[in-house]
């Protein structure tokens, strides 16, 4: 089932999410949900904040961003109850957009190679190095998690020049392709 997209504005976009365990009820259907709601939408990853759940999931498929016959090495990945670990190298800087936040794509510096402990769909245990792009994907939907937004990361006079469009998304005076829920 396609869900909704939480807008900005909403105020578990800016909640640090609550860790989840093994009997969370019918975690196999909220995945199948998500995944479902990330490519309706069009998006390399989706975090559980932005349908209206404050628990530490996400999920990632880097696919569009291969070239046409790497497809193979993309992530797709479930992440439960991560933490990174390690952020390392020096910043750089790629543009970056936001389910929740539709229409507005800033520059934004991070950390080029991160270290990552999470839970998979099984709860099993990892420990995982990702560098380049996959790392920056990940790095986007970990701060879901703890209720920061890319948007946070701009400097304020970038913050100032956005106002409107960010008021705008969160009354809802927006046109996306995909379902979206507003504060109004």
């Amino acid at each position: 089932m396609i869900l909704p997209i939480i807008a900005f504005g909403s105020p578990v976009l800016r909640k640090k999410c609550d860790e989840i365990s093994l009997d969370y009820p019918d975690l196999d259907v909220l995945l199948e949900n998500m995944w479902e709601t990330m490519y309706e939408s069009s998006g390399v990853g989706l975090a559980a904040p932005q349908i209206n759940k404050s628990i530490r999931l996400f999920l990632i498929d880097t696919t569009p961003f291969m070239e046409e016959g790497e497809e193979d090495k993309a992530i797709k990945k479930t992440f439960i109850n991560a933490v990174i670990l390690d952020e390392e190298g020096d910043e750089w800087m790629f543009n970056e957009g936001c389910l929740s936040i539709p229409d507005i794509r800033e520059d934004i510096q991070r950390k080029p190679i991160i270290t990552i402990k999470y839970q998979d769909e099984h709860f099993d245990w990892n420990t995982d190095i990702f560098d380049g792009l996959t790392a920056r994907v990940i790095q986007h939907e970990y701060d879901h998690i703890e209720g920061v937004l890319f948007t946070d990361k701009i400097s304020p006079l970038r913050k100032r020049m956005i106002k409107r469009k960010l008021e705008n998304i969160s009354k809802g005076d927006i046109e996306v392709g995909y379902r979206m829920k507003f504060t109004r």
